[in-house]
């Protein structure tokens, strides 16, 4: 069976980009443009075995959302990805206290991606 990765980016062309490779590769895919949209999500759809966020975003960023997943009973331990334009080691930092699992800084080619997914999602 398939592995659900859910992606949250404010850009529809990142989102359609990512959502393309990812099913390509055989994930099934869930999108949300914001965090407010994915929290929503996470607690109506099937839970994803992934999730990958961006972290500037409008209504609620990733970081705030990564916190708020954390928080959800049942994610304490889906890997959270940060795929971002930021490098600034101060948001990384604080990600990472939030529970995020990794943090990638775009551009990242889907090849690249999916070898990164495969390693922190066992099965992939």
């Amino acid at each position: 069976m398939a592995k659900t990765i859910m992606v949250i980016d404010d850009s529809s062309t990142m989102l359609m980009s990512l959502k393309n490779s990812l099913e390509i590769a055989g994930f099934h895919v869930l999108t949300a443009s914001d965090g407010v949209i994915a929290l929503a999500q996470l607690k109506t759809s099937p839970k994803p075995d992934l999730i990958i966020t961006d972290i500037n975003m409008p209504n609620m960023g990733g970081i705030e959302f990564i916190g708020k997943a954390r928080a959800l009973p049942g994610f304490r331990f889906i890997p959270i990805l940060c795929l971002t334009t930021e490098s600034q080691q101060a948001k990384r930092d604080d990600a990472k206290k939030l529970g995020a699992t990794g943090w990638l800084v775009k551009p990242v080619g889907g090849v690249e991606l999916i070898k990164i997914i495969k390693q922190v999602l066992p099965g992939a």
